[in-house]
């Protein structure tokens, strides 16, 4: 029997390991309903997802699909998803859709919407009910607790090959509509003395002590302790990672607007205070500062893993930035087996409700060729990735409304300008899903480098208070992997030899440079 996949820290950085390795996942989330049958995961989803070459796919397992009666549990089709999942030799991260997703409770089995007096939902300030059940509702989270445990328990079963390497406990959650949860139960809680947890991590006794923060505060705590209660239900079953996702704040950015309680990044902290059994906290990627987003994510020891961002061109260069800058450990686009299609399957009306812009979903036909290119790129020089990184040789880059930046490598510097290509250049502000520069620089020795990236030219420059010129020695085109090093497929000759420049399509050059006088 396999090993359990686990989390350990490496170099003072926590790693996903399955099979006994270091796993990072490319991946591509799938639309919300295409796991729901293995039909449709036979006729539509798998065909389009083999031309990718993912090596993991992220889906969901509702629980209204497992417990359609309470206390009757059926299996049947998560028997069917790692059966296909083994057959096509990927992993999956499962997404768990229980008592909340996108906000609201829309997963939850029948016999849990039916009786919403003992699954109470969130009401607003005005005593409007929320169509979410409240994170105060004891009888919600202990019955998504006993189903989530009878799930993980059926996994640590059958799953003997490991296809599932991780979970996700909910989705996006938190109250939309309402800063915090104003029902009568829920009332007598905020106005009742803190918890110990909870004094002891804000240093105050009251909720109202929080001033202006203390609605969003109280849900943070509610939604947190929740997930504790159902993610510790899970792992004493099956302990395989596991984490939870947030919806990002974006304009406008108050609680209620974006789900107020997610894990967003000014929440980190108390979500680890307040949720020990969850292993990391992860972004859903929609807003337009990808970079600023995913440094944030990375800081404080929390592992980089993007389950979900936007399918367009974008999605190319955020993903060698992620892998460069911050050894990704999930990079999934999403709606994935849409990718080769131009039909878009989210509704625009509910993206604009939901304020995120329609494009983010809209199929692309260059993404699907441009992410398989990224991956397999990737993948076959991930080793020496590594080694660049613990040495100090690897240097990422990202556009964000920037015309570029100066690099300072070991010897010299590299002017890197951004949207060369395009023929519009980075003086304006991007379209939220437009093609970007992004990628990294690799320093193979001395005067030696690999570029690998999208839209970008380099020049480079000698050190501050040198007489030296730098001049290029050969530039090449061409692919490096672990196996092989260095295979050239053209040399830039001539006047093409004396640019250093990178298309829309993810793309690799090593430079040999010289100094003269």
């Amino acid at each position: 029997m396999k090993p359990i996949p686990e989390i350990r820290i490496v170099n003072g950085q926590k790693q996903l390991f399955v099979d006994g390795e270091i796993f990072r996942a490319r991946s591509g989330e799938l639309h919300n309903s295409s796991s729901s049958t293995a039909v449709y995961m036979e006729k539509k989803v798998w065909p389009s997802l083999r031309p990718l070459g993912l090596n993991t796919v992220v889906l969901p397992v509702a629980w209204e699909m497992i417990e359609p009666e309470q206390g009757k549990f059926d299996f049947s089709l998560v028997d069917a998803l790692l059966e296909q999942g083994k057959r096509e030799g990927v992993r999956y991260v499962f997404l768990w859709f229980g008592l909340w997703k996108n906000g609201r409770s829309t997963y939850v089995p029948g016999w849990v919407k039916r009786d919403y007096e003992t699954y109470f939902l969130v009401r607003d300030c005005f005593q409007n009910p929320i169509l979410t059940i409240s994170p105060l509702c004891k009888a919600g989270v202990e019955a998504d607790a006993n189903a989530f445990a009878h799930l993980m328990a059926y996994l640590a079963k059958v799953d003997t090959e490991r296809v599932v390497i991780t979970v996700q406990v909910e989705n996006e959650m938190g109250i939309l509509g309402s800063e915090r949860d104003f029902s009568p139960q829920a009332e007598a809680v905020f106005q009742a003395p803190m918890p110990d947890e909870a004094a002891a991590f804000y240093g105050k006794k009251y909720w109202s002590e929080l001033g202006e923060n203390a609605c969003e505060q109280f849900s943070v705590w509610a939604y947190a302790k929740a997930i504790e209660c159902i993610t510790s239900a899970g792992k004493a079953e099956y302990p395989l990672p596991m984490y939870v996702n947030a919806w990002l704040e974006q304009h406008p950015d108050r609680p209620g607007l974006f789900p107020s309680g997610g894990p967003v990044i000014k929440q980190l902290a108390p979500w680890r205070a307040f949720a020990p059994s969850i292993d990391f906290l992860a972004p859903d990627i929609y807003v337009k500062d990808f970079r600023k987003t995913v440094d944030d994510f990375a800081a404080d020891g929390n592992p980089l893993f993007i389950p979900e961002v936007r399918s367009s061109p974008d999605a190319i260069p955020f993903y060698l930035y992620a892998v460069a800058q911050h050894d990704a450990r999930c990079f999934a686009p999403f709606g994935i087996d849409d990718l080769y299609t131009s039909e878009q399957n989210m509704d625009a009306d509910l993206l604009e409700a939901l304020n995120i812009e329609a494009a983010a979903f809209r199929p692309d036909p260059r993404t699907w060729k441009m992410l398989a290119s990224a991956y397999r790129q990737v993948a076959s020089m991930q080793q020496t990735i590594d080694k660049a990184r613990e040495e100090g040789r690897l240097h990422a880059f990202l556009e964000e409304n920037d015309l570029g930046q100066v690099m300072h490598l070991k010897n010299f510097d590299v002017r890197i300008n951004y949207h060369v290509n395009s023929g519009y250049g980075g003086s304006r502000p991007l379209p939220a899903t437009d093609p970007r520069a992004g990628g990294f620089i690799l320093e193979l020795n001395d005067m030696e480098v690999l570029l690998v990236g999208t839209d970008v030219s380099f020049e480079f420059l000698p050190k501050l208070g040198s007489l030296d010129t730098i001049g290029y020695e050969r530039i090449e085109e061409g692919a490096w992997t672990d196996a092989e090093g260095w295979t050239s497929y053209r040399v830039r000759n001539g006047d093409e030899g004396s640019r250093a420049n990178l298309g829309a399509f993810p793309t690799q050059l090593k430079i040999n440079l010289y100094r003269y006088r």
